[in-house]
């Protein structure tokens, strides 16, 4: 393990961060997220490919995914999946048929599917919507920067919704009260490591320790005390992902 690592988890066990969940973004780096879960009792991981990459990524299908996620009992989500219209890094048919494919997996061996969008509010709730209507699947929009008609559509479809460190910043004033009016049942929160880390650290490389301050300003927002919103937030993830040993 290396040393970065090891001080990075100690940081988040000392700031009481006792759970910790690495996410996929292409099939290259798979290898080495198995490698941290199997090493760290407390980190769990995810499979999946973003959208940036799916251009690259158009053989991997339903059943890869699924053969996958079973590698490990700690992996316990699909993802990140979804669709980016802002960046569009890979063709949109390509994310949108690269998104449907995680979405059939999370169908058939009911994990979580962990969803990024961006520019791309309609097409994400016609595909959820759409394949819902087929067979369900439970659903988390990971770093949510949308608009709040978005933000309770996707409620409807029975949707966690995560903040993010963006929550912090003085300009996200629009979307700290969509958080304020979303219910505390339904809301998670996270860093996206290594990027956007939250006031007063902003600039600096994230990391799970620093979610407490993400947390104590969303505790805030909902008057709650920290504590309190803690354990909220700790119990929808148990909710979404299931109890962890």
């Amino acid at each position: 393990m290396s040393n970065s690592l090891k001080d990075t988890l100690e940081r988040a066990d000392k700031d009481g961060v006792k759970y910790i969940l690495t996410i996929s973004t292409e099939d290259k780096s798979f290898n080495k997220i198995l490698d941290i879960v199997t090493k760290h009792k407390n980190v769990y991981g995810t499979y999946g490919i973003h959208p940036h990459e799916a251009k690259s990524h158009k053989n991997v299908k339903t059943l890869d995914i699924i053969k996958k996620t079973s590698l490990s009992d700690k992996i316990i989500g699909i993802g990140e999946t979804g669709l980016d219209f802002y960046y569009n890094h890979s063709d949109k048919k390509d994310q949108i048929n690269c998104f449907e494919e995680h979405i059939c997996a999370a169908q058939e061996n009911k994990m979580p599917l962990i969803v990024h969008t961006r520019s791309a509010e309609k097409e994400t709730i016609e595909i959820l919507n759409k394949n819902l209507r087929k067979r369900n699947f439970k659903i988390l929009i990971h770093c949510f920067t949308g608009t709040r008609e978005f933000a309770f559509k996707l409620l409807n479809l029975g949707a966690y919704i995560s903040a993010s460190g963006i929550i912090t910043f003085k300009k996200s004033l629009e979307l700290a009260n969509t958080f304020k009016d979303l219910p505390n049942e339904r809301i998670l929160v996270e860093t996206d490591a290594p990027y956007l880390a939250p006031v007063p650290l902003r600039g600096k490389p994230n990391e799970p320790s620093f979610i407490i301050h993400t947390v104590r300003f969303l505790s805030e927002l909902k008057k709650l005390s920290f504590d309190e919103f803690s354990k909220i937030t700790t119990q929808n993830f148990f909710k979404l992902f299931g109890e962890l040993n």
